[in-house]
């Protein structure tokens, strides 16, 4: 990774997982730079003004998967809400020159691209075997977790498109947990991800990770977990990952595979 120039959100945004991801040569590309454009109340990656893209980063990030013989590839990034696109082709870039690199199955975890359709579908277009954009937690705290831009009907008809455009592809989505949600809540936004199709699930703890980030309301018990991520699988969904460490892509591969 450090040879080809390449970022890690596991690095950036403070994975508690990434010793034992990286142990496992595991690791989650960041592409688009490492500077957010979304004043995001939660996540430890810095924002301001983003450098300019880079233009050889996709053929970089296919020779490190294929130096790691990666069997799975995530692939993720900061919002660009200073691009037209969102930074969309560079996704579909980054998802083609990997797959013929590597033959390695594709999942990409995304910003939200609100409002526009056509950077959606160009994402969708790349076909990853796994879409993930995680709504992250409930409506009530939209605005305070994910800031002005992000809205919830958004994500759920983003999710949804997926599916209409290539129903082959595997959907996912995460909340953090201990935010200030209430169970019924969470209860409302896991029946309305099944409403959509959504096949894969995580849930995790919120852990903050730094002192001007939102606080931790409340640490959410093993068991309690276990007893969400039980209720999860009642509802309907195929995969689903609940612990108080579990991240997005945390054992990516194992929930991707059939």
């Amino acid at each position: 990774m450090e040879e080809l120039g390449l970022e890690t959100v596991c690095d950036n945004a403070k994975c508690p997982n990434r010793m034992e991801c990286y142990s496992q040569l595991t690791a989650t590309f960041m592409i688009l730079g490492n500077v957010c454009t979304r004043p995001c109340g939660f996540c430890a990656v810095g924002r301001g003004k983003p450098e300019a893209l880079e233009s050889d980063e996709p053929q970089r990030v296919a020779e490190a998967a294929h130096r790691l013989g990666l069997k799975h590839v995530v692939i993720t990034s900061v919002t660009r809400d200073d691009l037209e696109d969102g930074g969309a082709e560079h996704y579909y870039q980054c998802v083609t020159e990997t797959r013929q690199k590597t033959g390695a199955t594709i999942e990409v975890l995304t910003p939200d691209f609100v409002d526009n359709l056509a950077a959606l579908d160009r994402v969708i277009e790349s076909a990853p075997e796994v879409f993930n954009h995680n709504v992250e937690t409930v409506p009530r705290l939209y605005r305070k977790v994910r800031g002005p831009k992000s809205r919830y009907s958004w994500t759920l008809s983003m999710l949804s498109r997926i599916k209409d455009l290539n129903p082959e592809i595997k959907t996912k989505s995460g909340l953090m947990l201990g935010l200030g949600e209430t169970h019924d809540e969470l209860f409302d936004v896991l029946a309305d991800l099944r409403e959509h199709d959504v096949d894969f699930l995580t849930l995790g703890q919120y852990l903050q990770p730094g002192e001007k980030y939102l606080p931790v309301i409340r640490y959410i018990p093993p068991e309690e977990f276990n007893y969400l991520g039980d209720y999860a699988k009642k509802l309907g969904f195929k995969k689903v990952a609940s612990g108080p460490f579990v991240r997005s892509s945390y054992h990516a591969r194992d929930m991707a595979e059939e």
